[in-house]
This record gives structure tokens, sequence and C-alpha cells, in this order.
């Protein structure tokens, strides 16, 4: 059972469509695991839809409807069939807003060993670092702060911080006032995927000389 959450403020702004891209990435793959927020974010979608409703309507220009159009790309072609959802093994561990990017499997991603029980992988994102960490069982990330906001989503296994032990599904919503130093405490090592909209601020002088190799 999900038992840490995104802050309302973050599900508020996912849902007007006002959050980085990373971090709504992160947000969205949360949603596909957790019915309590999906109802939020539907509720807040719903607020959003009576308040359009509500304004008084603007008459449009003669052009406007064929501007739209073609900023659209649909004024000479037909729109295309729906293609056939692909099929999803049963024991596929990738959420699904993250299946077009990393495919079915975390174990098939080509992971980088960033330091000895430590690995990670890269994500495309335009606005911000997204990134997976794997973390062996018993490992502990190097303690650290932010210089901007952190949302942590865990996939796999649990860890433990300053702020309570994390299991799948979780999500660590963080701001620059939080530090911690995250510790993998399960026989399988965990999982997680990150999001940041600015560097980490780590403590110790060995984490900040590698911080630029490892894009942190």
């Amino acid at each position: 059972m999900t038992t840490h959450h995104p802050d309302l403020s973050t599900l508020m702004s996912y849902s007007a469509g006002s959050l980085p891209d990373a971090i709504a990435t992160v947000v969205a793959a949360h949603l596909s695991l957790c019915d309590h927020c999906s109802c939020h974010v539907q509720e807040a979608e719903q607020i959003g839809i009576s308040l359009l409703e509500q304004l008084e309507p603007t008459p449009m220009s003669a052009g406007a409807k064929d501007d739209i159009l073609s900023m659209l790309g649909e004024t000479t072609q037909a729109a295309e069939p729906a293609k056939p959802e692909p099929h999803v093994p049963d024991d596929a561990d990738v959420p699904s807003p993250l299946r077009h990017l990393l495919g079915h499997y975390l174990d098939d991603l080509h992971w980088k060993t960033m330091a000895p029980g430590l690995k990670q992988f890269i994500l495309p994102a335009a606005e911000s670092n997204l990134r997976l960490l794997k973390i062996a069982p018993g490992t502990c990330m190097p303690s650290h702060g932010h210089t901007g906001s952190e949302l942590t989503l865990v996939l796999r296994g649990s860890y433990s911080d300053e702020l309570g032990r994390f299991c799948a599904g979780d999500v660590a919503d963080l701001d620059p006032d939080i530090q911690h130093q995250p510790v993998a405490d399960t026989h399988e090592g965990c999982i997680c995927l990150i999001a940041t909209d600015a560097p980490l601020r780590f403590n110790g002088l060995v984490p900040r000389l590698l911080q630029p190799f490892f894009q942190l």
C-alpha cells in the first residue's frame, strides 16, 4: 500500500500542466500506481473544466480556425487510424507512462556504475534531470540537500532516510529545506525514478568532486 504521496500542490500543478517535463513524468508514473492520487488529479481537472465553462465566450477571428488546424498539421492529412495497444507481459515492472522510453523490464536497461553499489540510467528530459538509480542492499547514498525540487518514486524495493521508509509506489516530494541520506534496506536493493530541477548539494568532498561527471 502506498503511504507517501506527492504534495497536493504538486498534483494541482500536474493537472494544470505547469510542471517541468521530468517532474511531470514521475507524477504520471506514480498516478499509474496510485488510485488515491489519481482521484485528486481528476478532481482538480474537473474544477478546471468548471472554471473554463464559466468564462464568457470570446468571438474568434475569421481565420482563427484555419490557423489552428495548420499548426496541428491537420489541414491536408486525415486522422490516422488508432494503432492497436502493444502486448504488455504479465511480469512487466516498468510503469506504463515510462514504457515508451524504457521497455517493459528494469533489468534490461544499460545501467552505468557511479560508485560501489550505485548505478544509474539517465532518461531524456527537456527541462530538467530525469534518471533511474539502482541502489544495492545496504548501500547509502551520499548525504545531500537540494538547491531546487526533487521528486523520487520507488519502483522496486525500499529505502529509509530521515523522513521515513519509502517502499514501491511511494513518492518523496522534497524541497531545498530537506537534508537526507537514503539507504537501501531490503535484500533486493532499491530502484528509484528521480527528477530534479536543480543540482543536488552534497555535504562530502568526494561526491562534490564527482558530481559533474554524473550530471547530478
